[in-house]
């Protein structure tokens, strides 16, 4: 994206190796003394050079000689590359690392639920009411005065539900009809899945109706 090709001079130095791969050059025949020159081993094929082999023109850290600049100048390779190093980020007077181009937004919604979990941890913590924190403040509550509600002589119809269930919690569980024999394999994985699903659910009262099922 910030890079784009560059022909080879003679005198910089290498910052890649250079390998000329095997085929057709499309030169003429009369330029096969330059070639030999470079050792690299050529034929003459349908009226031009070949490069019968693959060869390392040049070697990462080497000078580039004029003979190489050359050939690669006739062949019509940009073999290297030039272009920006971004250093440093600048937005609103704040300078980040070069790294924030790299972030996606999954990478950002990631960052901000940390931020929204730090914030109402906090908030918990310190029992300060803010927006991040307050559905898990108000669940809290609802515990708290349940749980006073159980152990005092007070009652109200969703605490009444959660001491009947700890008087005989098999009031509330789920009978699960027999399977017959010859249904398919898939009715007791089914009946299966229904009963642990009610075991569950009996441990955090969902059957009780004290939330709403998307808590």
């Amino acid at each position: 994206m910030w890079k784009v090709g560059a022909p080879a001079r003679a005198g910089v130095v290498a910052p890649i190796d250079v390998v000329i791969q095997p085929g057709s050059t499309g030169l003429d025949p009369a330029l096969t003394s330059f070639f030999q020159v470079l050792n690299i081993p050529t034929k003459i094929n349908k009226g031009a050079v070949e490069i019968v082999v693959p060869v390392q023109l040049v070697k990462k850290g080497d000078k580039v000689g004029s003979s190489e600049a050359a050939l690669l100048a006739k062949l019509g390779k940009k073999s290297f590359s030039y272009g920006l190093v971004v250093l440093s980020v600048s937005d609103n007077g704040s300078v980040f690392s070069p790294k924030v181009l790299d972030l996606t937004d999954d990478d950002l919604a990631e960052k901000f639920s940390a931020g929204v979990s730090m914030k109402a941890s906090l908030s918990l913590a310190i029992s300060y009411p803010t927006l991040a924190a307050a559905l898990h403040m108000f669940i809290n509550a609802c515990n708290n005065v349940l749980t006073v509600a159980v152990v005092a002589e007070y009652s109200f119809p969703q605490a009444q539900q959660v001491k009947e269930y700890l008087k005989d919690p098999s009031k509330f569980a789920v009978v699960v009809a027999p399977v017959a024999a010859a249904d398919s394999g898939a009715a007791p994985a089914e009946a299966a899945k229904e009963e642990e699903s009610v075991e569950s659910c009996d441990e955090g009262y969902c059957n009780l109706g004290l939330f709403d099922s998307a808590y």
